[in-house]
């Protein structure tokens, strides 16, 4: 019996970790961490849900102060732009395409961490096909930005 308790609580436990993970915009490491070294080149990958019954038709991800985004890898269907500032640097990305109800996608880009430890905070906007914006960018306890640890 306690075998059978601790086999579901380990399920609903599992369920509702996968629930916050899939439930908002999120920017991971390749390898689905939300930490990374200072200083490192690190391949990143940005995961979009749809949460409406809408098509997504947009993704605006901003680059943190110091982050160095040098490559990408192409995702068919979407088409990519860059803002940069005077230095070159890329400070934002923008991806049009589009992505149905009950579908997510992920956008992977290789960067350089900046050199101090600290956190990163990745803002990301999600344009629906009504023209509504979702603002990933803690404008609200229920639109939380994607963080990364810098160790």
């Amino acid at each position: 019996m306690l075998k059978t308790l601790l086999k579901k609580t380990l399920a609903a436990s599992l369920a509702l970790m996968l629930s916050v993970a899939f439930s908002h915009a999120t920017v991971k490491t390749e390898m689905g961490l939300s930490e990374s070294l200072a200083g490192k080149s690190e391949t990143y990958r940005l995961q979009v849900p749809v949460e409406k019954d809408l098509a997504t038709t947009e993704i605006r991800l901003i680059v943190p102060d110091g982050v160095k985004i040098s490559r990408f890898i192409p995702v068919p269907g979407w088409v990519r732009t860059v803002e940069k500032d005077a230095n070159g640097r890329i400070t934002a990305v923008v991806w049009k395409g589009n992505l149905e109800p009950m579908e997510f996608q992920r956008f992977f880009f290789s960067a350089t961490n900046p050199a101090d430890a600290g956190t990163l905070a990745w803002k990301v906007y999600q344009t629906y096909s009504d023209g509504t914006v979702v603002a990933w960018d803690d404008s609200s306890a229920d639109t939380p930005a994607s963080k990364t640890t810098l160790k």
